[in-house]
């Protein structure tokens, strides 16, 4: 039986932020956000109570998609 990680308050689908965890990420992470399951998260925080969502296809000067931050109850779980 394998040991469940515990899921920490905050991270990043980014290589670039501080909160990126690579070996999480790849055992699958989900978010219901106010009791719905959203698939374009690319950031979270639990005890600060949001989430920044990927806004389509669009991209910033960067390169890097444009997001919006909602605001409401986070609950990650591991997929699978």
């Amino acid at each position: 039986m394998s040991e469940a990680l515990p899921l920490p308050d905050r991270l990043s689908a980014d290589p670039d932020s501080p909160f990126y965890n690579a070996a999480l990420l790849a055992r699958g992470v989900g978010i219901r956000f106010n009791g719905q399951e959203k698939t374009n998260v690319v950031e979270y925080c639990i005890s600060e109570g949001w989430v920044r969502v990927s806004l389509g296809k669009t991209l910033d000067r960067r390169g890097r998609p444009m997001t919006q931050l909602l605001r409401g109850r986070v609950e990650p779980y591991l997929k699978g």
